[in-house]
């Protein structure tokens, strides 16, 4: 009885931990990562971007000016790469900007 009540209390913690986790806003995106600047010739400064398919549409992600996302550019700079990101994304000036906790080269 007393494991059997026991294992419902961590299935319980286990369910809370889960909500909380998927109500701190992060999202995940997987694209291809290049320059702003260098590839698609939007602006006059180099930034990343990572276009993402959604249905028939492409979805431009701005990358904030982070740490991660400062170390990743140079990776990305001389041409698009596949990717995964995780972040939050926020709407700014129309543009969707997504600021980076990770961002990694898909293998």
């Amino acid at each position: 009885m007393k494991t059997c009540r026991l294992l419902s209390l961590l299935a319980c913690a286990l369910v809370l931990a889960g909500i909380a986790r998927a109500s701190d806003g992060a999202v995940t995106i997987t694209g291809d990562a290049m320059c702003a600047k260098c590839e698609l010739k939007l602006q006059d400064t180099c930034q990343t971007v990572v276009k993402v398919k959604d249905g028939d549409k492409v979805v431009t992600y701005y990358l904030a000016a982070n740490q991660v996302a400062k170390a990743f550019h140079p990776t990305i700079c001389d041409g698009p790469a596949p990717v995964t990101a995780t972040g939050t994304v926020a709407t700014v000036d129309g543009k969707q900007v997504l600021t980076v906790s990770t961002i990694e080269v898909k293998k």
